[in-house]
């Protein structure tokens, strides 16, 4: 590196959390030294300061055979990053989205640019086999699950536990999220999380809004949140309140709620938000999932927990009684269900670490460039 320039550093995430966590890790570096980013993310990181050469919505995909179509982009997008990188880059910081940051991350290494993956690819969870692939990949991980240090390092990848960086985000309580949105303290509310991909909106809001009416007409609840994207459609939701840009706040204020799999389960459970996990995936995702999941759950809580605590839906056939049935005693808060599931899911936050997950990464990522 030439005295007197700033780093200059590749940051890129696949999904809107990794963006978020992006953004927290650019201001990060730049209160240590002084930084150019480039980069792969959305508004968070744009915001912080990144160069982005493509957006999320860009690259961005789910499931087995949306990820065979997203494939073409994705290899215009590694080829572009990985020309010159020796030239453009001295260090790259790659969050999650391992479909597509195993294949950079190998070109970037042989490249001679150190890599820090940020949000360990969850191998854990399905094809272990691919240790060996991220061990080419990166040279060292990031993880903000308490369980993967072990897992990892026992497969000969050198990893630091930085904490979750949901941590480092101020969450609502459920008395500011209903002032906020002026809803009475004594209503029991529902709030329905379909997901943020428009594939994931599709497929779950037909089950997810069944749900959601079946309880709204027997009386078990009085009001139905969406949390709602910017663009997509939540057709035949007569009744319901769709809530754009304020999942926090629908989260916060809802009695329980209805989550598909993923990161705002543990927002949910260090909101301490009662919940059951629902996903509809293809019957071929699914299929394919069944034969490559090492896990018996897809709920981050109930994987962090000794016994799972949150009911989960995700196995074909997904009937909208079943779901209703288990949503219904977590809508009362007197219930036995209400407060055991509550008094769980106040030992995740517990388990997560301590504020600070982008201030480490940032301290870990320019301890790694030193030493190269």
């Amino acid at each position: 590196m030439s005295a007197g320039r700033p780093l200059r550093i590749l940051i890129s995430a696949g999904e809107p959390s990794g963006d978020r966590y992006g953004g927290q890790v650019i201001r990060a570096l730049r209160a240590r030294r002084p930084v150019a980013v480039t980069g792969c993310g959305g508004p968070a990181m744009l915001e912080a300061g990144a160069d982005l050469v493509a957006r999320v919505d860009q690259l961005s995909a789910l499931g087995f055979l949306e990820v065979l179509q997203a494939l073409p982009r994705h290899l215009g997008l590694l080829g572009r990053l990985s020309q010159r990188a020796r030239e453009r880059y001295d260090l790259a910081i790659l969050i999650d989205y391992p479909g597509f940051h195993l294949r950079l991350g190998e070109r970037l290494r042989g490249a001679g640019v150190p890599v820090l993956q940020y949000v360990a690819p969850q191998l854990w969870a399905w094809r272990p086999g691919r240790a060996r692939q991220l061990c080419r990949a990166a040279d060292r991980l990031a993880v903000i699950l308490p369980f993967e240090p072990a897992w990892f390092e026992h497969r000969g990848i050198p990893c630091r536990f930085v904490g979750h960086p949901l941590l480092d985000e101020p969450l609502p309580c459920q008395a500011q999220a209903r002032e906020a949105l002026r809803i009475p303290p004594s209503e029991r509310v529902l709030g329905i999380f379909p997901g943020s991909r428009r594939s994931e909106v599709s497929r779950n809001w037909p089950l997810f809004r069944g749900v959601g009416q079946r309880l709204l007409e027997r009386g078990r609840c009085q009001r139905v949140l969406v949390a709602g994207t910017a663009h997509e459609a939540y057709p035949g939701g007569e009744g319901f309140e769709i809530h754009r840009h304020a999942a926090r706040l629908v989260l916060a204020a809802a009695t329980a709620a209805l989550i598909k799999s993923g990161t705002t389960t543990l927002e949910a459970a260090c909101i301490g938000t009662p919940m059951v996990v629902g996903y509809r995936a293809s019957w071929s995702t699914q299929a394919i999932a069944r034969r490559l999941m090492t896990v018996d759950s897809i709920s981050l809580v109930n994987l962090i927990l000794p016994q799972p605590v949150v009911p989960e839906f995700w196995r074909w056939p997904l009937r909208e009684g079943r779901l209703a049935a288990a949503l219904e005693p977590l809508l009362d808060p007197g219930s036995v269900q209400h407060r055991e599931q509550r008094e769980a899911l106040s030992r995740v936050q517990a388990s997560l670490g301590s504020p600070g997950a982008a201030a480490r990464v940032a301290d870990l990522a320019l301890t790694l460039l030193d030493s190269q």
